[in-house]
């Protein structure tokens, strides 16, 4: 017997979730934009707490040395992304992919935010061991124009999993997981609202 959607929302214990809008472009007509509406409205009404951040609207410089990397500062302006992926338990990253891999101006805000001395040991990067985020979920949201069986089973879906591997597990995360959303440019109204629904399922349910 299905249970009403309240219990539903009940049963799940409730969780801090950290979205990360990685759309270069911010606008509210993108589908990016409208999944991570969908995932926060599903988390909400599950009783979940949600930040959001929206990399397209941040102004912050571009890491161009070693020495920055790991002696300089934190641009200020990321100060509150970095905050935020020290308050989630569960994160969950948004993006298109662009030239077969997310845009740039993501992997620039993940080499700023991901600094030693939090997502990296003061140390140095550590490949075995506990690692700075441990402890932390997270999910891969990657929308596409080709199939997406195509890129997973052709092109091994090789930036996701560089992604997920050199990245999100390397600083702790765990377990990783992916939402692959192709064709986006064929999907109709139809189309659309059904991703829209299972961003909201896995939205309440903290996944």
């Amino acid at each position: 017997m299905a249970l009403p959607r309240s219990m539903e929302f009940a049963m799940t214990p409730s969780r801090r979730i950290l979205l990360i809008e990685g759309h270069p472009d911010p606008s509210a007509e993108r589908l990016n934009h409208a999944l991570v509406d969908a995932y926060a409205d599903g988390a909400r009404q599950a009783g979940h707490e949600v930040r959001r951040i929206a990399v397209g609207t941040l102004d912050f410089p571009l890491l161009k040395t070693a020495e920055a990397w790991n002696h300089g500062a934190l641009p200020p302006s990321l100060q509150a992304s970095q905050d935020g992926m020290a308050w989630a338990e569960h994160v969950v990253i948004f993006f298109p992919l662009w030239l077969g891999d997310m845009p740039a101006l993501l992997k620039a805000f993940l080499e700023q935010v991901a600094r030693p001395g939090f997502a990296v040991g003061p140390e140095g990067p550590k490949p075995f061991g506990r690692k700075p985020l441990s402890g932390r979920s997270a999910r891969v949201v990657v929308t596409m124009g080709m199939p997406a069986l195509a890129y997973r089973w052709y092109f091994r879906a090789h930036s996701v999993k560089s992604l997920e591997r050199n990245i999100l597990g390397f600083v702790g995360f765990a377990p990783i997981h992916e939402t692959l959303i192709g064709s986006v440019d064929t999907l109709g109204a139809e189309g659309v609202e059904r991703w829209l629904k299972k961003l909201r399922k896995l939205g309440a349910q903290a996944s």
